[in-house]
């Protein structure tokens, strides 16, 4: 798949920028072709969403960015350029000293399952002391002081109680909100979230939400959203990133991409999301599943089996990113028409 980057935004503008991301899983029945050939870029302030259905490679490429895969991962391909101060480096290359400086205080991540994330053995208020610790310069008083602003911040209700609490006498929900406030400790300049609302109501969703957007605004921090809930990620997200089986399908401003999609795959899975003015009965799945990755034959459109579209061509020619409108990219052959 040729990737549009090059004719996109250009590095020097961006404070991330992935290229060409190729990721490999080595297991005991064969090699996982997890990601390949990603390109997305994001900048300050930017709120950008990765959605797509499980297993797709959200939470891979965010690792991947990061440097935390798993042993048997393997990244075999491309760049990820950080760009701070006019100086451009790229992660994949940066000492793993000078990566875990950045990891916590410039870069942060709130994991999908707080319960592994959070030591299980170590009050929680300690956790984000250790963290302020590492990164800044705050003195002990202040130390304590600012882990509890944190815990105040994600709407956890008596944070001092809570500070001299074990993850384990923790809901669900809590451990999920103290995960986000390990991630905004120090302010960093880009923000993963991996599912940051899972196990939280409605309401606590909206104010961590709201709260992730603000920060973009006020410190121009910059957001990765990745999520399963397209309603989400329609609300809060300024441009979507849509995944399927570790190929980047589509990449568009939130309202064309919504209002506009043009790979059939984005089309079933707006149409498979429940909405407040849809019926039960009104909801299409998507018919069949993600192909084996393990595969030495996989096509070059890895939806092909699953798209009322697809011909010989799309089973035999690499794939072209085709830019269909402004800032509005597929690849497919044949996106569909508005």
């Amino acid at each position: 798949m040729i990737s549009p980057l090059t004719t996109t935004k250009p590095v020097q503008t961006s404070l991330l920028s992935v290229r060409d991301l190729s990721v490999e899983f080595r297991t005991r029945t064969g090699i996982v072709k997890a990601l390949e050939n990603i390109s997305f870029h994001i900048s300050k302030g930017e709120t950008l969403g990765i959605v797509g259905e499980s297993g797709s490679g959200k939470s891979v490429l965010a690792l991947a960015i990061l440097g935390i895969l798993d042993r048997a991962g393997h990244i075999t391909n491309g760049e990820v350029l950080w760009s701070q101060n006019t100086e451009t480096h790229n992660l994949l290359k940066m000492p793993e000293k000078k990566l875990r400086q950045l990891r916590g205080k410039e870069l942060s991540m709130i994991f999908q399952n707080p319960r592994v994330a959070l030591n299980p053995i170590r009050k929680v208020g300690k956790q984000l002391v250790d963290v302020l610790r590492c990164h800044s310069n705050l003195s002990r008083n202040q130390l304590k002081k600012r882990a509890l602003e944190l815990l105040a911040s994600v709407k956890i209700p008596d944070p001092q109680q809570r500070y001299d609490a074990y993850p384990y006498e923790l809901s669900g929900g809590l451990c999920q909100r103290i995960m986000i406030a390990l991630a905004l400790a120090c302010s960093p300049k880009l923000l993963i979230a991996d599912e940051p609302t899972t196990g939280l109501d409605v309401t606590t969703q909206a104010t961590v939400m709201n709260l992730l957007k603000d920060l973009a605004t006020d410190q121009q921090m910059a957001t990765v959203v990745i999520t399963h809930d397209l309603a989400l990620a329609s609300e809060y997200c300024d441009r979507i990133i849509v995944m399927h089986a570790g190929h980047i399908v589509e990449s568009a401003p939130t309202h064309p991409l919504f209002s506009q999609p043009r790979h059939p795959y984005t089309a079933k899975l707006i149409a498979a999301t429940p909405e407040p003015h849809k019926e039960f009965n009104d909801l299409i799945p998507i018919l069949g599943s993600l192909p084996d990755l393990r595969r030495e034959d996989l096509a070059p459109c890895r939806f092909i089996s699953r798209c009322d579209r697809a011909s010989e061509r799309c089973q035999q020619e690499a794939l072209m990113y085709q830019q269909v409108d402004e800032a509005h990219w597929v690849g497919c052959w044949y996106p569909l028409e508005v």
